[in-house]
């Protein structure tokens, strides 16, 4: 899924994940046209298909694996979903997801009812993403559509579960069996899952009304692996 294209505006850069096929559907491009990366990476050109350090040993996601997840876990989003985002890093993808609950009730001329929570291990890049946040759109935090809390992600948040859709954004070194447990029945998780210093495969999980969990291999990744704060 490598990729290397550029842009001088964040509508260019999607307009070009539109045209290269990386994002087919109408209301992903919309919802990251709403969600300007330079918002979310302090770099000169914030338009560049590629990952960037977001120090504590972290990256934003490069454009194009945003676009995938969205592409991905966007069918199973309504307008009243419960989003458990792991690894909220920037805060980019978490905004996107609550945007996209939004963008779902527009569609059905309904209001949003559904919420993002979003855990983050280290301190510093909860502060972080929470300023993201508000610099792009106040309104996200003020109207309570997404939270960020600090914990450790391997275990998930049960407190506010289950959910709908879990994203997880660093890799985990097998299936999170812990997180699954947190997934409603029709539920869809997607997570990278490998070694941490090799190639990974990003895993779909969906649970079926039964139970019964199904696992899709999408594609091969290179993720940061999932840890706590002592690894």
């Amino acid at each position: 899924m490598a990729s290397r294209l550029r842009s001088e505006s964040n509508a260019g850069l999607v307009q070009q994940l539109q045209d290269s096929g990386v994002i087919k559907k109408p209301i992903v491009a919309e919802v990251m046209k709403q969600t300007d990366r330079k918002h979310y990476c302090r770099v000169a050109n914030p338009y560049v298909d590629q990952p960037e350090s977001i120090g504590c040993f972290a990256t934003i996601s490069a454009p194009h694996m945003h676009a995938f997840a969205l592409e991905n876990l966007s069918e199973v989003i309504n307008a009243d979903s419960k989003i458990l985002d792991i690894g909220a890093g920037s805060g980019y993808l978490t905004a996107c997801f609550a945007r996209l609950i939004e963008a779902k009730a527009k569609e059905k001329n309904t209001e949003p009812t559904g919420i993002v929570i979003a855990i983050e291990h280290q301190p510093d890049l909860v502060k972080f993403a929470n300023e993201n946040i508000k610099n792009d759109d106040y309104k996200l935090i003020s109207d309570e559509r997404l939270k960020i809390i600090q914990g450790d992600g391997r275990i998930g948040c049960i407190e506010y579960g289950p959910y709908d859709v879990i994203h997880v954004g660093a890799a985990a070194s097998e299936t999170p069996l812990e997180l699954l447990l947190q997934l409603k029945t029709g539920g869809r998780m997607l997570c990278p899952v490998g070694p941490q210093d090799g190639e990974q495969n990003m895993e779909q999980y969906d649970k079926k009304n039964s139970g019964e969990v199904v696992k899709d291999t999408l594609t091969s990744v290179m993720y940061v692996p999932l840890t706590d704060l002592k690894v």
